[in-house]
């Protein structure tokens, strides 16, 4: 028995030892990562970060691209540096701000990289590339920055910059790292999770001297990077350059809809800002630069601003009253100058008539039919009753909440109702009727409604009852296959039969209201308004002006504020004008009176001060 214990044991050590020398074996000939190791080599963790998508124009012009940068990363218990003022020289950086760096780095992780610093544009890091070797623990981590072929549609575009402590806390896929750039606002936020396309893996074996020996493994371990959708926006790039060279110097916005589509063809925003100038290592000296500006650079007008309607909501009274069958479109109503100042004399008005003249008291009567249909014997209730009517059918024109175009920010704009009116009046609830609220039939009073949404109607008349979403993006585009984004109609009234008269209307408004809109061959259909800036003696109110041509066969519907600059059949008409001959004929033809000259140098606002548009 104890023969056989002995046999026992002596196998048992045999075994451990063959198992120490198979293991020892493996780990110093088949596996060389001690090998490595020993020869004070490091393996590098680098993350390959994709290529961000690009966007381009309608024409497949190029709008937004990458431009490569370097990050110097570092790892903080390999640090050596023989010489910190050498570092500090190369890196133009003071000894003060080095210690800082070192210190966030240490606190973050004394073995995982961090970044030093970051940014640093390709000729910089040419200079610097060739001196790394004298520095242990630093070494180079490329990616790209954002760059833009023109200093256009800055609000548009939107910026990226570094991912936010509570963007991290937020992020729940869990894809986010500390360091990571995102998209801030525009279409860059909006399409985030299209564009950022997936980051891979790759590890290098790097000597003590940080000279880059290869692959560790041959690549076994790593991930390939995958870059992100290409947009291919809805935006005229030729058009939107010369939207904005009309609205510089100037306060406003111009939008522009394609009505078949829904597509945006120019939004612009007035003053605004080089879209280069947040980009880079200049970044936040930029950003505080444009964000103290007073001109308010960074506020989109397009969609952020809201205003009172004015006269161009009057074809909206009409278009809700038609529906409700309360007029009809040829008849002729007795209208005389009694309930508020008209330009437009007494006398007999039909729908046409009434747009073409702009009759204040016409449509003084027309919303008053709409809103009093004898519903309740109380003139009271039964304006509360009229008003909840009004108040959906506007609302079905795409007003009173955002219409959802692919940027955040969106201004809902305001359509009063009958609760509105209840907390407006709330010791007299119940006791305010037509005569409290009829300036909503000029589109003055509590209403108000963005560029946007003016643009979105102009389109809807050109399309005789319907609008597709606005909208920035039609598809995406990956490895050279384009995948469209499908947008539906949405329908505003019971019919269209009564739309001819709108848009007769219309005709003729430009005519006698902006004729400086007309243009040779191409009809328009338009109507100018004035918004109230709501302050009173000191500057002129908001030039509006919306328009679609040819009005026959609609290409462009679009609308045109300008701050303080009076009436919209002057400034705002005569921009409209231009960008729609521009869009129709591709070029500007010269007339007995230079349009373009009018725009450009005789409508420049004094006071702007603001960051070069």
């Amino acid at each position: 028995m104890f023969e056989n214990r002995r046999y026992i044991i002596q196998a048992i050590f045999i075994g451990v030892g063959l198992v120490f020398l198979v293991k020892l074996f493996a780990l110093q000939v088949a596996d060389d990562t001690y090998h490595i190791k020993a020869e004070r080599n490091i393996i590098h963790r680098i993350i390959e970060y994709p290529f961000r998508g690009l966007m381009y124009d309608r024409n497949d012009e190029l709008i937004v691209y990458n431009e490569p940068i370097y990050d110097l990363m570092v790892v903080p218990r390999d640090v050596y540096i023989a010489d910190t003022a050498d570092f500090c020289n190369l890196f133009k950086i003071t000894e003060e701000d080095f210690l800082a760096r070192m210190q966030k780095a240490r606190k973050y992780s004394s073995v995982k990289p961090s970044a030093f610093l970051q940014k640093i544009s390709h000729e910089e890091f040419a200079l610097i590339q060739d001196h790394l070797y004298k520095f242990n623990g630093f070494y180079a981590n490329p990616r790209t920055i954002r760059k833009y072929s023109q200093p256009l549609l800055a609000n548009e575009i939107g910026y990226t910059g570094e991912i936010s402590p509570k963007e991290l806390e937020r992020d729940t896929t869990g894809y986010y790292k500390s360091g990571d750039y995102v998209g801030v606002t525009g279409l860059e936020k909006y399409y985030e999770e299209q564009l950022r396309g997936v980051r891979g893996v790759s590890r290098k074996v790097v000597n003590v001297n940080g000279i880059e020996k290869g692959s560790f493994k041959n690549g076994e371990y790593d991930t390939a990077a995958v870059p992100g959708k290409n947009l291919i926006t809805t935006i005229d790039l030729e058009l939107q350059a010369y939207a904005e060279k009309l609205l510089a110097g100037k306060r406003g916005s111009v939008v522009a809809i394609e009505p078949s589509t829904g597509e945006v063809l120019v939004m612009a925003s007035a003053p605004s800002y080089d879209p280069n100038l947040l980009t880079g290592r200049e970044f936040g000296k930029n950003f505080k630069k444009i964000e103290s500006d007073t001109t308010s650079p960074l506020f989109n007008r397009a969609i952020q601003a809201q205003y009172p309607p004015g006269s161009i909501f009057k074809t909206v009274q009409a278009l809700i009253a038609l529906d409700e069958g309360v007029i009809s479109a040829d008849e002729a109503i007795m209208v005389y100058n009694i309930h508020m100042g008209d330009h437009a004399p007494s006398g007999k008005y039909d729908v046409t008539r009434g747009i073409e003249n702009s009759s204040n008291n016409y449509f003084y009567e027309v919303m008053r039919r709409t809103v009093n249909q004898g519903l309740s014997p109380s003139i009271f209730t039964d304006t509360h009753l009229g008003m909840e009517k009004w108040a959906r059918a506007v609302e079905g024109f795409g007003f009173g909440s955002p219409l959802g175009i692919d940027i955040k920010g969106e201004a809902p704009g305001l359509v009063p109702d009958t609760e509105f009116y209840h907390k407006m009046y709330p010791k007299e609830k119940g006791s305010w009727a037509y005569s409290t609220i009829y300036s909503l039939s000029i589109g003055q009073g509590e209403l108000l409604v963005t560029p946007l949404q003016v643009a979105n109607l102009a389109a809807t008349i050109a399309n005789r009852g319907y609008y597709i979403k606005p909208h920035l993006v039609s598809a995406f585009k990956e490895n050279g296959v384009v995948t469209p984004i499908e947008y539906e109609k949405h329908y505003t009234g019971k019919g269209d039969q009564y739309y001819p008269a709108i848009i007769e209307g219309m005709k003729l408004a430009v005519e006698k209201t902006a004729p400086r809109a007309l243009i040779k061959d191409i009809p328009i259909a338009g109507k100018t308004g004035t918004a109230e800036n709501g302050v009173k003696n000191e500057s002129l109110d908001h030039s509006v002006f919306m328009a679609f041509a040819p009005a026959d066969d609609p290409k462009i519907a679009i609308a045109v504020y300008t701050e303080n600059a009076g009436w919209g059949g002057g400034a705002s008409a005569s921009i409209a004008s231009l960008i729609i001959e521009k869009y129709i004929r591709g070029e500007i033809k010269k007339t007995w009176w230079n349009r373009e000259e009018y725009v450009l140098k005789k409508l420049y606002l004094k006071g702007l001060e603001g960051v070069e548009n």
